[in-house]
């Protein structure tokens, strides 16, 4: 639902990956972003009536985005597709942070695009301790990209779990993700993502940002 930049980014991704896809939007003017060659459904209407879901195809859809430029309409289809629907795969677009935090914790998965990006300009402004990429529902586990003492490059990735209660989830490595395995050594230039419980991150970052003789 939603044929903006986002939607019609995420359409002609989708499609090129093969699959099928249907596009709700209110303006029928907004498809001509999926250009000519786009080879979905598209459904002009409000994306949480149940009569353009329908014509969407929505009973037979395995997954539903709501990227409308609405809070509320977005929030609303997407339970709409998931509560009446059983669609299991749902997420929702959030413009509120605040809101965004709260349907988490209720199960709607969304996207904070505001706070998404405030993340990503505050950790190239500020690279020091930490910044967080993902909470499960309950708020209590992170996922964060941690900013570690230069003394841990050339140390092995498991030191870090040793010395905090942090596991490190994945480690980029000039622009290309890796899981660490036993092996793996820190290099520098390399951006560590860790899980922590959210108590302990406190804890983590004083650790990291000392070399490993001081931790």
């Amino acid at each position: 639902m939603g044929c903006g930049r986002v939607g019609s980014g995420l359409a002609i991704e989708l499609e090129a990956a093969g699959h099928s896809i249907s596009v709700i939007d209110q303006s029928r003017e907004a498809f001509r972003r999926l250009g000519p060659d786009f080879q979905g459904r598209t459904v002009a209407g409000v994306g949480f009536d149940r009569d353009t879901l329908l014509e969407a195809g929505i009973e037979s859809a395995d997954a539903f985005a709501a990227v409308s430029n609405g809070d509320n309409s977005n929030i609303l289809a997407a339970r709409v597709a998931r509560e009446t629907y059983g669609i299991q795969n749902v997420v929702a677009r959030i413009y509120d942070p605040a809101r965004a935090e709260i349907y988490q914790r209720l199960g709607i998965p969304t996207v904070a695009t505001v706070l998404w990006t405030t993340d990503q300009i505050i950790r190239r402004l500020t690279p020091d301790g930490s910044r967080s990429e993902w909470r499960d529902p309950s708020g209590k586990i992170q996922l964060v990209e941690v900013h570690l003492h230069k003394d841990w490059f050339g140390q092995p990735s498991k030191m870090v779990q040793r010395a905090t209660p942090a596991r490190v989830a994945f480690i980029t490595r000039l622009g290309e993700g890796m899981i660490p395995n036993v092996n793996t050594v820190l290099q520098e230039g390399d951006l560590v993502h860790v899980m922590v419980h959210e108590s302990d991150l406190a804890q983590v970052e004083a650790t990291l940002a000392k070399s490993p003789e001081e931790a």
